[in-house]
């Protein structure tokens, strides 16, 4: 099945409820309307999201906003350095059978199952008890005592950190970087904005998010991103900018002098759904050179680690795969 195949009534009404969704956040988060579409796009990929920004830039309220629009079951766990594994994903408790009075161990759920889970700070917790979302998003189910637990469809991780350079945080593992489809990066706010949001808050408050979709129509939203349209070439674009993150065959200077790990296999996967999601964002069948462009930074900004070098000359990540975006060419 493919785009073509999808009645123009239901894709019409779908890429409605999208603008309906962007709208109804956009009640609560003032400004950061790129960050408003990249969080959407994520959502109707069907992959998690890393939100990363300073204290008090309104990550956990953007990430509340999405839930009560989408009218998903939310929780939020707030990761501490105390923090276990069995605090996320559940645990054992011993139970009496008022019947029998047999004592028998019953599986108690974790908040991880939910429709959309905010951990919250995520590097503030040792790497032990962050890897304990490992399975939970990759495989959307959890594995407790030989018991294999499925989690509610659909299921979405929103993960916010704080930079790591402040204290008391930890470098997330890359194999749990690289389940993130998106890293999306919340920057301070214009003045006007940051007035305004200042006024609501401390006046009247700020208003909830209203539902604008249900679950069925999002999975539905999820199923035609999958049948959005690409041709050959730009799944070849995408390909070869994923392969030329890696130092040791890529041709761009800027990538042999300052990337110390490329990204693997499933950054390409995850470029080319993000430009399919972008597509129908914009109201699109089919993905251009600008989607692929424009995914370019959020889909690779935390598979590809600089080195040293890069640290030491102050040499941003968004720097480097600008100059491998300006190298790389469509055939």
């Amino acid at each position: 099945m493919d785009a073509k195949d999808w009645s123009e009534a239901e894709v019409a009404s779908l890429t409605v409820k999208l603008k309906e969704l962007s709208a109804s956040m956009s009640r609560v988060i003032i400004g950061q309307a790129e960050v408003i579409e990249s969080l959407v796009i994520c959502l109707i990929a069907g992959g998690h999201a890393l939100v990363e920004g300073v204290p008090g830039l309104g990550k956990t309220l953007l990430v509340k906003s999405l839930a009560q629009a989408t009218d998903m079951q939310f929780r939020r766990v707030q990761f501490t350095p105390d923090l276990m594994p069995s605090d996320i994903v559940g645990t054992e408790i011993l139970e009496e059978d008022q019947s029998t009075h047999q004592r028998v161990f019953k599986f108690q759920r974790g908040p991880v199952f939910t429709q959309v889970l905010l951990a919250d700070e995520i590097n503030r917790a040792p790497p032990k008890t962050q890897s304990a979302l490992l399975e939970a998003m990759q495989e959307r189910s959890v594995t407790f005592a030989g018991q294999t637990h499925r989690l509610p469809q659909p299921f979405f991780v929103l993960a916010t950190q704080n930079p790591i350079e402040q204290a008391g945080t930890y470098p997330l593992p890359e194999a749990q970087l690289d389940r993130f489809l998106l890293r999306i990066d919340v920057g301070y706010p214009s003045e006007d904005e940051e007035m305004q949001m200042v006024s609501r808050t401390t006046h009247a408050g700020l208003a909830d998010a209203v539902p604008a979709m249900d679950v069925a129509t999002l999975l539905r939203l999820q199923q035609l991103v999958r049948d959005i349209e690409i041709g050959e070439h730009l799944l070849r674009y995408a390909t070869r900018l994923v392969r030329a993150t890696r130092p040791q065959e890529s041709t761009v200077a800027s990538v042999k002098k300052h990337v110390g790990w490329g990204a693997g296999p499933r950054a390409g996967q995850a470029l080319v759904l993000a430009s399919k999601a972008r597509a129908l964002m914009h109201g699109r069948l089919a993905v251009t050179r600008e989607d692929i462009a424009a995914m370019l930074l959020p889909v690779l900004a935390h598979r590809v680690l600089r080195n040293f070098e890069a640290e030491a000359d102050g040499v941003a990540i968004a720097e480097i795969l600008a100059a491998l975006r300006n190298d790389i060419k469509v055939d």
